[in-house]
């Protein structure tokens, strides 16, 4: 989920908290449950300042070993033992289970995003992406905020909250049941696929399509429940013995792409005076573009002149950030 969310769950988790009689008997406890559940709800993503270095490394590892499983034990320890340092006289344990509770639920949701997490690491490193929740949900959002409005005027945090997940509960598994028809039309309506990708948007009924068979990759969107085709692409596996893949394939941005993406389209072409070989992932379809790409100038050695990978909406912006990157190497 985005940053927004995330920080009204945990405020959220802190309404919970008050059902708690070991964080209301003490004031101490509830300032520091509050603080925790709050920093506990966002700390999975600290891995964001990873785009200061650059955005292979974020790509890499953003939703990969601070969303893990030993990940989400650790952070409630460190933040519990800050927490004690700052409040010595708070309960221990109640402090530690509601930001275990915050840490948690931040890596439960991120898994219903088409995103996706890591979240089984160390046992495997593969991606665990339901897309049956978008990253921002405007209802998600919004009963947050119905539950804060309530609590101010009314009080009964506690009983607010304990209703609005129980409802948020069901969304979600209707969200999920929905998901799955979705799923059940793409698939009749384009026999033979042997995978499909759906990224749900903040509408209901409407999915962005990436799918591929034996012989084809498609990308088209969903409303309601008929498929409507934008592209079809040729399904080409890697030439891995290709001169010129094999030098793009050693750039760290091109096997930062490779390693999240896992279906994308690939060209090369020749284009003043350098081989240019793109990579484009088709689940992210937006605007009569593709947003998301890893993109390689060689020189006519086949040496890397240039390498970008990235969110870019136009050509021309890629270009930029190529020549950008081009001087800065």
């Amino acid at each position: 989920m985005d940053t927004a969310t995330h920080i009204v769950m945990g405020f959220g988790l802190a309404g919970l908290a008050t059902m708690d009689p070991a964080v209301v008997q003490s004031p101490l406890t509830y300032q520091a449950v509050m603080v925790g559940v709050v920093a506990g709800s966002v700390i999975p993503d600290i891995d964001t300042v990873l785009k200061l270095k650059n955005n292979a490394a974020y790509i890499r590892n953003h939703r990969g070993m601070t969303h893990s499983i030993p990940a989400t034990l650790l952070w409630p320890l460190l933040l519990t033992a800050i927490l004690l340092a700052m409040f010595p006289s708070a309960n221990p344990s109640g402090l530690l289970i509601w930001t275990l509770a915050a840490v948690a639920t931040h890596v439960f949701v991120d898994i219903f995003n088409a995103y996706g997490t890591q979240a089984v690491r160390p046992f495997t490193g593969k991606w665990v992406a339901l897309g049956t929740i978008n990253i921002f949900d405007p209802f998600i959002f919004s009963m947050h905020l119905l539950g804060f409005a309530i609590w101010q005027s009314l009080g009964h945090a506690g009983v607010t909250f304990i209703v609005i997940d129980a409802m948020l509960v069901v969304y979600y598994v209707l969200r999920g049941i929905y998901h799955r028809r979705v799923m059940n039309d793409v698939r009749q309506q384009l026999p033979g696929l042997t995978k499909v990708y759906l990224s749900p948007t903040m509408r209901w009924s409407h999915y962005h399509v990436a799918a591929e068979s034996e012989k084809y990759y498609y990308v088209g969107k969903i409303s309601g429940r008929r498929l409507e085709l934008i592209d079809r692409f040729d399904r080409m596996p890697i030439d891995l013995s290709n001169e010129m893949i094999q030098a793009a394939a050693h750039d760290k941005n091109v096997r930062a792409f490779l390693s999240f993406s896992p279906i994308y389209h690939w060209s090369i072409e020749q284009r003043n005076n350098h081989w240019v070989i793109q990579f484009t992932d088709l689940r992210y379809y937006s605007k009569g573009t593709y947003p998301f790409t890893a993109t390689v100038w060689l020189d006519h050695h086949l040496q890397v002149q240039s390498s970008y990978t990235g969110w870019v909406f136009s050509e021309r912006k890629l270009r930029k950030k190529l020549v950008l990157a081009q001087v800065n190497s």
